[in-house]
This record gives C-alpha cells, sequence and structure tokens, in this order.
C-alpha cells in the first residue's frame, strides 16, 4: 500500500521565556529579561501511515500529540527529522480555526473550504450537503459569533470532510456535540475510510480510538512509548494513567496523615473522629468511641493502596467511658464497594468464642488477605453489645483501593482456581508475597 505519510526522526524545541521583553525597548534595555530554557516536545517520533489507514495518537496532557498533527498540517515544523505527507490535507486542528465571528456560516463555508484548497465553483457544488450535514439550516445565515461550540464543531466538521481529502486530520473535535451528531460523525468517518482516506485522529478517548483506528502510538515524554492495535495500547495507556493516579492518591494520603499527627485529637460529643473520611456518618450511643483506626499493607505500611490477595491488617482503638468499662462487646467490619455493593461483613466474635471485655482503652487487630477485584471500598467500624446495639457505628470510615492489572480477571473477587486444558494444567492463584 502507498505510504500516505512519514514521520522520521521528528524533533521538536520550544523557548520557554522567563521573562521576555514585549517590545523593541524592553529588548534592547534589559536583555537579561530575554532568558529561556529550552523544551523538547518531540524528541526522536518516527512513524508512517498507508493509505487508507485510520491512526489514532494518545497521550496525556503536553507528550506532543497536537504538537505532531499541527506538524502534519504544516503549521509548525520540526526543529529536526522531516514530515512528509502526499495529497490534499483537510484538518480539524482547533475548534473553528478559520472561522471570521462576524461572518456567517454560509460565508465562513466558502472561506474556510477555499482554505482547503477548493475553488468558488467546486463549494457552491458542495454547499447544500455541507449545511445539511451539519443540522444548521436554521442557522446558517447567522454570524458566527451566535453558534455554540456544538455548532461550530458541526460546521467546521462538515465543511472538512466536504474536502475529499487524501489525509484528514482530527485534534480533540469529537468529543464536542450532543451524542446523535457524534454518531453521524463516528459514520460518516467510517464511509471516508472506507472510500482510502487516511486519517490521524488525536483523542483521549479510547473508545473513539477503538472504534475508528486500526493502530495508536502512545506518545510519552517525547517519544513513542508504545503502539500497536488500539485496543491493546488503550487498555495499557489508561492502566498507566491509573497507576500514576493512584500514586497521587497515595501521596495524598500521606501527607494527610502526617497533618494529622499534628492536631489535637479533641473530640466532641458529637464530632467524628480525626481520621475518618469527611463523608463518614456515625451512630450510637458513644459510651464506647472508635478513637483510632488504620490500614496497614503486607510490609507494614499504612496505606489505602492494596493487591488483590494481598494481606491486609486493621488497626482498631476504642475508648470506653466509666459505666461502660468492663461490658461485654463485639467488634464488626463491613467492606462496601463505591457503587453501594455490600462485599463482605465479619465480627471479632464469629472467630472467638470468649466474651470480649471492653477495657477503659483497647486495641483489636483484624488480618485480612484481600480478596476483592480492582475498585474503591469503603470500610464501615463498629463497637456494639453482645445483642448488636450500637456503642458506636461508623460507617464509610475508611477509604480502601484494590488494584489488580489482569483485565480477564472479572467480578466482584478473586477466586484461585486450577485450568486443565488437555494434559497442560494451569494454576490461578497470586501469592500474597507478590
Amino acid at each position: 500500500m502507498e505510504t500516505m505519510i512519514e514521520v522520521c526522526q521528528v524533533r521538536k524545541r520550544f523557548k520557554i521565556y522567563f521573562d521576555k521583553g514585549k517590545s523593541l525597548k524592553e529588548r534592547v534595555l534589559f536583555r537579561s529579561r530575554n532568558r529561556y530554557e529550552e523544551h523538547w516536545v518531540l524528541n526522536g517520533i518516527s512513524f508512517s501511515v498507508k493509505k487508507g489507514e485510520a491512526v489514532g495518537l494518545i497521550g496525556k496532557n503536553g507528550c506532543g500529540k497536537s504538537t505532531m498533527l499541527k506538524m502534519l498540517t504544516k503549521i509548525m515544523y520540526p526543529t529536526e527529522g522531516t514530515v512528509a505527507v502526499k495529497g490534499r490535507v483537510s484538518s480539524l486542528i482547533e475548534l473553528g480555526a478559520g472561522f471570521h465571528p462576524d461572518m456567517s456560516g454560509r460565508e465562513n463555508i466558502y472561506t474556510n473550504a477555499s482554505i482547503f484548497g477548493l475553488s468558488h465553483e467546486e463549494i457552491g457544488r458542495r454547499l447544500n450537503e455541507i449545511i445539511r450535514f451539519s443540522e444548521l439550516e436554521e442557522y446558517i445565515d447567522n454570524p458566527v459569533r451566535t453558534y455554540s461550540s456544538g455548532m461550530y464543531m458541526r460546521l467546521a466538521f462538515a465543511v472538512a470532510i466536504s474536502v475529499d481529502a487524501d489525509v484528514l486530520l482530527i485534534d480533540e473535535i469529537l468529543a464536542v456535540g450532543d451524542v446523535s451528531f457524534q454518531a453521524k460523525c463516528f459514520e460518516k468517518l467510517k464511509e471516508i475510510k472506507a472510500k482510502g482516506t487516511t486519517i490521524v485522529i488525536v483523542s483521549h478517548v479510547m473508545e473513539q480510538i477503538k472504534e475508528i483506528c486500526d493502530r495508536a502510538y502512545w506518545l510519552e515524554e517525547g517519544r513513542i512509548k508504545e503502539d500497536g492495535s488500539p485496543g491493546k495500547v488503550g487498555k495499557h495507556y489508561l492502566a498507566s494513567m491509573e497507576k500514576s493516579r493512584m500514586r497521587k492518591l497515595e501521596d495524598e494520603f500521606q501527607l494527610e496523615k502526617s497533618q494529622l499527627k499534628t492536631k489535637e485529637k479533641e473530640y466532641g460529643e458529637q464530632s467524628l473522629p480525626v481520621f475518618c473520611r469527611k463523608e463518614a456518618v456515625q451512630k450510637g450511643s458513644l459510651d464506647i468511641r472508635i478513637v483510632d483506626a488504620h490500614l496497614y499493607n503486607s510490609k507494614g505500611k499504612e496505606t489505602l493502596m492494596f493487591s488483590t490477595l494481598e494481606a491486609a491488617e486493621l488497626e482498631l482503638t476504642y475508648e470506653s467511658s466509666p459505666k461502660a468499662a468492663g461490658s461485654s462487646i463485639d467488634i464488626s467490619v463491613g467492606i462496601t464497594r463505591d457503587d453501594g455493593l455490600y462485599c463482605f461483613g465479619t465480627t471479632a466474635l464469629s472467630g472467638y468464642e470468649d466474651t470480649i471485655t471492653a477495657q477503659k482503652s483497647g486495641k483489636v487487630r483484624l488480618h485480612l488477605s484481600n480478596c476483592l477485584q480492582q475498585g474503591r471500598y469503603f470500610l464501615d467500624l463498629a463497637v456494639q453489645d453482645r445483642d448488636g446495639v450500637p456503642y458506636h457505628y461508623l460507617y464509610n470510615a475508611l477509604e480502601m483501593r484494590v488494584l489488580y492489572d489482569d483485565e480477564r480477571q472479572t467480578g466482584i473477587v478473586f477466586i484461585p482456581r486450577v485450568w486443565q486444558v488437555g494434559q497442560a494444567r494451569y494454576e490461578v492463584c497470586r501469592k500474597e508475597s507478590e
């Protein structure tokens, strides 16, 4: 197949000025202000796209996706390397780029389409089709400054696909507009692709990439980290983003914990203990109170992040009023997923035959082999008498995140198992040490 796009060892550098002079006088008199640092957005990108292929560029903000697309349209040029694109190029780089706000939609069709290389006669022949696809018949003679962002997108997309381009470049624009028009755009893109048009799409929406593209390139730190099928690359990219998000949550959790240590733990009669989530709810007589609770991982570190089958330990501290000290009590723990599904509940007396007597101050530890699948969970904590009457109930007191990187495992819990296929035997059981 004919190669339509060839990108070879492209590097792109930007100068980031600390305090750049705005006028010639400032630049001459205050030369020290013109200090800058060099930032390499792209650092050795190479790929090719065949005729009729649809390729998706994915990656976090600032990784160089849009810069790469602008170099394909020749809005920008590489600092090093080469970019070669064959045929007529149509692009949707920025919403409404090339539209004049004071001109009507009809006038902007002529202006925008002429930028893409269509003659006045060609635009006239396609005008009604463009207006019909955009569904803006009622507003086509109104100034585009009166259009909503969705109407802008409809008109811009309708013009871009009418060009009969050899290469179509799209940057994030498909995220705008209502659901029905997005579906209409997807169908049109498939139709355009079937006719042999080469498509390059930048998007954060993995479903769009999977639905339209044949291949995906994951950009990170100015390089291609992975390329391949959209489903595979998208899955790895989302997993990486989720791990990054979890690390930030863990850092925030540790920061909050360190700040709590500097606070005085003074509880009013109805106030929540400081270890609780802000959304926690409590009830009970409060004659016995849960005053502290911590979750530890298999390495003894306090955290909210756990892997499936990783050992977890809950440490709970309670204090009793003089009238409640010496009472027979029970401790209970419940786990609920963030969608409200109740996953597990247990009490200390379920595995402890003797009576538990409330001390003036006491600690309880619960060791769990966490079999929960990936998700966000909340822990309910309670101290109650032997008949279940609450001294102190805390609903959604602690948060727990469970991570598991194998999307082939589904459901609520992980169940160790053995597969036998012919003479081969496969044991699926992660060790807690992992």
